[in-house]
């Protein structure tokens, strides 16, 4: 069966690191479904920057958090690009800062309605469509160092969501791994995005910095680097771990 042209779908890919990503795919390659959940505007920025580097885009909207989102927007990407052979999952929320006995109970299952479920929903249509392409593809899911720190204090709901993301990765590499589909995970540390202002803390990069052994926040370009490293040829032998990227956390 003849290659098929890279072709990458990124969840919440209209900002921060997911903008980031796509933008760096384009560089190495993929073609690029945008998805994006109410931010059209920057959405399209981000196809318009695709497509300068001389790759197709489409901007897709829908919530990763709601299950009859998910598929008609696999099915649109395919239709206008061709046969997916990437997913990137990159959308999280984390809900306000603060102790968790304070942390509400719609908080809790809206966070791992997105962060978990989505993931996993959105794994399992990325398989299907390597399935009937008949090549393997590549999937990253983009975790977080919380996972290991717990973030107390902070949204240990969140972190857990992550945690449930590293166990999940390296359990369906392993269940894919002989079909030749790569899974691994990318976890940032603190990362300069617009997570901080809508946690509630837009001051909070200045206030965890120095908690960082690098002593700064991470570029969303970083994480972007490591994130299409997964996905390239380079990786070609790397699956069913979590790449941290932390800043030495």
């Amino acid at each position: 069966m003849s290659q098929l042209t890279p072709t990458v779908f990124i969840t919440g890919a209209s900002r921060g690191i997911g903008a980031a990503t796509a933008v760096a795919a384009a560089r190495l390659g993929f073609n690029v479904a945008v998805n994006y959940r109410q931010d059209q505007a920057a959405a399209l920025e981000v196809v318009k920057a695709i497509q300068a580097e001389g790759r197709k885009a489409i901007a897709l909207q829908g919530d990763v958090g709601k299950p009859a989102d998910i598929a008609p927007m696999f099915e649109q990407a395919e239709r206008v690009l061709g046969p997916l052979t990437a997913l990137v999952n990159n959308t999280g929320i984390t809900g306000p800062i603060g102790p968790f006995s304070q942390t509400t109970d719609a908080t809790i299952e809206q966070v791992f309605q997105v962060n978990v479920f989505g993931t996993m929903q959105c794994t399992r249509m990325a398989l299907a469509c390597f399935a009937r392409s008949g090549q393997p593809g590549v999937i990253v899911n983009v975790s977080s160092v919380a996972a290991r720190t717990g973030s107390p204090g902070e949204y240990v709901h969140y972190a857990a969501s992550k945690a449930a993301i590293d166990a999940f990765t390296i359990g369906m590499a392993r269940e894919v791994a002989a079909s030749g589909t790569r899974i691994l995970g990318v976890a940032p540390g603190s990362t300069l995005t617009e997570i901080h202002a809508t946690a509630g803390e837009p001051g909070r990069p200045e206030r965890v910095a120095p908690k960082i052994p690098m002593g700064r926040l991470a570029h969303p370009e970083e994480v972007a680097a490591t994130i299409v490293w997964a996905l390239s040829p380079a990786a070609s032998y790397v699956t069913g771990t979590v790449i941290q990227c932390a800043g030495g956390l």
